[in-house]
């Protein structure tokens, strides 16, 4: 028995996506398991000897595959931020302060102001790097810097 891949999205999705977000504990590698789990089924061409056969192969793929995404090299050696920064040494407060408020940058200003100020890229290569126009990579280092600015000012401020 086979049934459209589909029709199985549309049954068993939430379903498969639950078991897999309770082992990754995160939304999107949940996400891909799902996806990965569906696709294998496509891919497979074992026949299946009924609906309540192909749903438990699925939700056991899909555990399997979760556990899998837990035991990869990368979540098994990440640390959450906080553990890491308290690793990193700065010579001075300012240095640390400013490290921290580029942290807190939305992700397009945060990338280009750390390629180009940590990280000693030119506007040429960052643009090539993240595949936008040099004039983008400029505005996002200006409004980065602005963003900045305000930060710290508010910042300094707060210490007076």
């Amino acid at each position: 028995m086979r049934i459209p891949v589909q029709e199985l999205i549309e049954r068993y999705r939430g379903n498969l996506f639950v078991a897999a977000f309770q082992i990754c504990k995160n939304r999107e590698d949940a996400e891909d398991v799902v996806q990965d789990t569906f696709l294998q089924y496509h891919i497979s061409k074992k026949e299946y000897e009924s609906e309540e056969h192909i749903r438990a192969w699925l939700l056991r793929v899909a555990i399997n595959k979760a556990k899998n995404v837990n035991l990869t090299f990368w979540r098994r050696n990440k640390q959450p931020l906080e553990d890491y920064m308290e690793t990193l040494t700065f010579e001075t407060k300012e240095a640390s302060d400013l490290f921290e408020a580029v942290l807190a940058l939305p992700e397009k200003y945060r990338v280009v102001i750390h390629l180009f100020y940590y990280e000693d890229y030119s506007v040429k290569e960052i643009a090539g790097v993240l595949k936008v126009s040099e004039s983008n990579v400029k505005v996002r280092l200006s409004r980065g810097r602005e963003m900045l600015k305000q930060a710290l000012k508010e910042e300094w401020e707060d210490d007076k």
